[in-house]
């Protein structure tokens, strides 16, 4: 059973207005090797992907934490090769992490252009389960933690049980603040100056560091995982 949907092609127009960057930016970033070429349909017009929607939305996060554009450029090189929609958009779920707070409020339109689909009173009700997003102030608006909405929109299409996803997301926040439990002990034991502006230096240099190894940790422990539900022997590691 297939969960994806196939998503129009999106001109570069559509583009910017599904990202909430200028014309100008989406062909800037062309320009500087940071987003893909567009595939070039009849009539000459460029068409552009959900791999290039989720790419720009990642960049515009990097910019966000007030990277760089070498920086970005540096972080988009490390990234393993053909990465699809989802995994970029769970890479920008990490970036955001990074911020103190990524919580937005916006207006009901807002939040459907950002999704990029109609949300029904179900979807939203399932959204808000998953911690996404909440009501406003009482005017329609909503309060929307802008680094999950597109994993949570995507989640919308998952054939599986809201509760089963709640439970898996129980899950991840436990071994979670397991992992940085053990971390902040390791740390501990191995740095002896206790000023807490200096272990606030070390955490924010650590971060980034800390959650990309665990994302291609965590990614490649289900790859294998699924590969052995399914019956399928094990990928090589490229060892002899």
């Amino acid at each position: 059973m297939t969960i994806e949907t196939e998503e129009p092609a999106l001109t570069v127009d559509e583009l910017a207005a599904r990202a909430g960057v200028t014309v100008r930016t989406v062909r800037f970033y062309g320009t500087k090797g940071l987003l893909p070429p567009p595939v070039i349909g009849p009539r000459r017009v460029g068409h552009y992907g959900p791999e290039h929607l989720a790419r720009l939305a990642l960049i515009e996060e990097l910019r966000r934490q007030g990277l760089t554009l070498a920086a970005i450029e540096r972080y988009l090189d490390r990234l393993p090769p053909g990465l699809d929609a989802h995994d970029l958009a769970v890479h920008r779920a990490v970036v955001a992490c990074w911020a103190p707070d990524s919580v937005e409020t916006v207006t009901g339109e807002e939040l459907r252009r950002r999704a990029g689909r109609a949300l029904d009173e179900a979807d939203v009700e399932r959204l808000a389960a998953m911690g996404v997003l909440g009501e406003g102030a009482g005017d329609g608006s909503y309060r929307v933690d802008a680094g999950l909405l597109r994993l949570g929109v995507r989640l919308l299409d998952v054939p599986l049980s809201q509760e089963a996803i709640l439970a898996a997301r129980t899950v991840l926040v436990d071994h979670a603040r397991a992992a940085a439990h053990e971390l902040s002990r390791l740390l501990r034991e191995d740095v002896t100056e206790r000023d807490a502006q200096a272990v606030r230096s070390l955490s924010a240099h650590m971060q980034p560091l800390v959650v990309q190894a665990l994302l291609t940790a965590f990614q490649r422990s289900l790859t294998q995982e699924v590969r052995e539900w399914l019956g399928e022997p094990p990928e090589s590691d490229g060892s002899p």
